[in-house]
């Protein structure tokens, strides 16, 4: 006797979004059904990763972090350059930790000069990431829309406290926004309706729901993104059918367990924080995350591999 799979019908559909410009453009989102359910609808874009690149060099990053980028963590385009020609990276995302008003609190001109040496050495799509400091945000990702308009940036996070200030500008210059809410769908929702009656087109956003690491609250995260899906493709909610960005690196090296090393328990110390940020990835991946933010290239091996794999 034959077995029919039992399928879901799906009523909508996931914008797609290009980010960047030129022949290395990446294009996400167009789905039809949950993330790698190709039996039940079409996933013509499969999810990218972008790795992210620091404006300074870290400090606080264990060596299994470090070592790959030794030669180039004092440079930040040089180091986008090694993140494409040597580990594939299909996006760079640059951290704007160093304009943090509670660390070095770099000037929005020294950040903007910086975001324009590194686009300049690189050809593929450029996420430009601040510190969710509303103030400094609102004067250096402004800026920066101002100024680099030759290329299609993507600029966040944007929040609900910035965004009158930023996306203007990011409208203005033709980047697009990643509109940024603490974990919750009606406050995700709020801040894209927020955006569109500002003037930001569909086709120049992206979400991001804010992530975690695996032990650090991630199952949260994911029934978060879950529901999102869940009302943009089963409840036609136009406010929610938007590509989805998980800035996950910088959540699973902070984590202990990928820096502790005086427990021999937990095993190698350098294969832990790879593991913990694939693994971390793949859950947000399996959740809906269109583009994921990350650091080692072990990890991004992992994840590519497994993407690879899903969509056989």
């Amino acid at each position: 006797m034959p077995f029919d799979v039992p399928k879901t019908a799906y009523s909508g559909k996931i914008r797609e979004i290009t980010l960047g410009s030129g022949p290395k453009a990446v294009t996400v989102g167009g789905e039809s059904a949950y993330p790698f359910y190709l039996f039940e609808g079409a996933m013509p874009h499969l999810p990218r990763i972008a790795m992210e690149v620091y404006d300074s060099t870290p400090q606080d990053w264990p060596d299994a972090a470090r070592q790959p980028f030794a030669d180039v963590i004092t440079d930040p385009a040089a180091w986008a350059k090694k993140c494409i020609s040597e580990y594939g990276a299909e996006l760079i995302c640059l951290q704007l930790v160093g304009t943090d008003p509670n660390g070095e609190d770099r000037p929005a001109e020294e950040a903007v000069e910086l975001v324009r040496n590194v686009a300049a050495a690189i050809d593929v799509p450029l996420i430009v990431w601040g510190t969710a400091n509303h103030e400094k945000d609102a004067a250096v990702l402004k800026l920066t829309a101002e100024t680099v308009k030759d290329k299609k940036l993507v600029l966040g996070p944007v929040e609900e406290g910035d965004y009158k200030q930023i996306a203007p500008a990011a409208i203005a210059g033709g980047h697009t926004v990643a509109a940024s809410s603490p974990i919750d769908i009606n406050l995700a929702k709020q801040l894209n309706i927020q955006m569109g009656n500002l003037g930001v087109p569909d086709g120049s956003l992206i979400m991001d729901p804010t992530v975690s690491s695996i032990g650090y609250g991630i199952e949260y995260c994911y029934s978060v993104m879950e529901r999102m899906r869940m009302a943009a493709l089963t409840q036609q909610d136009g406010k929610l059918q938007f590509p989805i960005i998980a800035n996950v690196a910088r959540e699973t090296w902070k984590a202990k367990e990928s820096r502790q090393t005086d427990d021999p328990r937990m095993g190698d110390t350098s294969r832990r924080g790879i593991l913990l940020e694939a693994m971390s990835a793949m859950v947000l991946l399996l959740a809906g995350a269109d583009v994921l933010v990350m650091r080692h290239p072990d990890a991004v091996i992992l994840v590519r591999d497994m993407i690879t794999d899903l969509a056989a």
